[in-house]
């Protein structure tokens, strides 16, 4: 194994960044389908959500890399269409994520363990009705088909049970679930209902996907903390494992291994760990650190954004402490709903609780809230990102509520952005 280097807080936080494409200029609305292909490659997964409180969760990091981009290209760069595949394949990654080739191939481990892996409802119908998961490849053979569309075809008069939310799934979503897990099925892309459209590996897989048998846990592994290492840039052996939620002594026996081999560089990153004392961490063998930040305008980083998703990473990088108060009453929410941290020359410098008001054609602030080390130009440019996210959305003008300590200032800089 190499010897162990040290990088300061400062070089970590410039190589992390560099990994996750946030370095770049923005193609904007030249973003093509190869711009969402490298993307997807390169930060390793691009977590699905459904909530669309400002946009869905897989919308906005792209925005943050590659600009304002033309949102029917990411949606056709990962659905079947007539004559095209995707360039970027849905899986249980980091949660349901979008994930490139060389991690979907690594993934059909996870696929060929469903039975021990997947959710205890899901596999009890596959074992007491396999015919069931005969009768949804049978039935999406022909092109593919919503979970409620596969209902109506295989169950038509079974009644959706209430009484426990979120959970009271039928039997045909339960082995649809399955079948979708054990790669049985496979997505072709979303509705814009966001519902699932299911059909054959064979339609929708790449070649080299296909043609690769299931891997064993541990050769999946190496992969995916590879993936996971050039992803990060420079992370702890906690990072790696949680980018493609691998289980601990899975991930870190491919973080041995990779250290072995020279794909992982021990280094001891100064102000990691406890009071800002140095930290043992990893730094991939392809990445690299930028002698300086970069020159990019300030972004709104979305709350599933695989910068900021693992929230001690977040904290280590940035002494930013995030927390999503979706699930958490309004009465106890400390900065609001749906908050987007700011960042700005390489720091988190605010976060702001956003809601597209789409019928008044309004981007709202409902609160703000600045960091202790945030000045003038750092409101200003999250004013102009505001703007322009509230363009790329469809709204017509942003509109600050008198909440959180930035609420007055930022209120008058949105004003000196609508004026020019």
């Amino acid at each position: 194994m190499a010897t162990r280097t040290s990088m300061s807080a400062d070089q970590a936080v410039r190589t992390a960044l560099a990994a996750q494409q946030l370095s770049l200029p923005r193609p904007g609305a030249a973003t093509d389908r190869g711009h969402v292909r490298r993307l997807v490659e390169r930060i390793g997964a691009l977590q699905i959500d459904s909530v669309n409180v400002v946009a869905r969760a897989h919308l906005l990091p792209v925005r943050s890399r590659l600009g304002g981009y033309d949102r029917d290209v990411l949606a056709a760069a990962t659905s079947l269409g007539p004559g095209r595949r995707p360039v970027a394949w849905e899986y249980w990654g980091h949660e349901a994520s979008y994930v490139g080739a060389e991690a979907l191939s690594a993934l059909r481990w996870r696929m060929h363990g469903a039975e021990e892996g997947a959710w205890g409802g899901m596999v009890e119908v596959a074992r007491r009705r396999p015919e069931l998961l005969v009768a949804v490849e049978e039935a999406v053979a022909d092109g593919p088909l919503t979970g409620r569309q596969l209902q109506a075809l295989l169950e038509p008069t079974v009644q959706r049970r209430t009484g426990s939310w979120g959970w009271n799934w039928s039997d045909v979503k339960r082995a649809v679930e399955f079948a979708f897990w054990s790669g049985r099925v496979a997505s072709a892309g979303r509705t814009e209902q966001f519902e699932r459209r299911y059909a054959l590996p064979q339609r929708v897989w790449p070649a080299q996907v296909l043609a690769t048998p299931p891997p064993t846990a541990e050769e999946a592994a190496d992969v995916l903390v590879d993936v996971a290492g050039r992803a990060l840039g420079v992370a702890t052996g906690d990072d790696l494992r949680d980018h493609f939620r691998l289980p601990l002594e899975l991930a870190r026996g491919a973080v041995a291994r990779a250290a072995e081999a020279g794909r992982l560089l021990p280094v001891l990153v100064r102000g990691w760990g406890p009071g800002g004392t140095p930290l043992p961490a990893w730094r991939h063998a392809t990445a690299t650190v930028p002698r300086a930040l970069p020159d990019r305008p300030g972004t709104l980083l979305a709350p599933f954004d695989p910068l900021v998703w693992h929230r001690p990473r977040t904290e280590r990088l940035f002494g930013f402490r995030y927390r999503l108060e979706i699930y958490v009453p309004a009465a106890r929410r400390v900065h609001g709903y749906y908050v987007l941290p700011f960042l700005h020359r390489g720091r988190l410098v605010a976060r702001v609780d956003l809601k597209a008001d789409r019928a008044r054609r309004v981007l709202l602030v409902r609160s703000a809230w600045g960091e202790p080390h945030h000045d003038g130009d750092d409101v200003l440019a999250l004013a102009l990102e505001l703007a322009d996210l509230g363009a790329w959305l469809g709204c017509e003008q942003v509109e600050v509520e008198p909440a959180g300590d930035l609420s007055a200032a930022l209120a008058q800089a949105v004003g000196t952005a609508a004026r020019g």
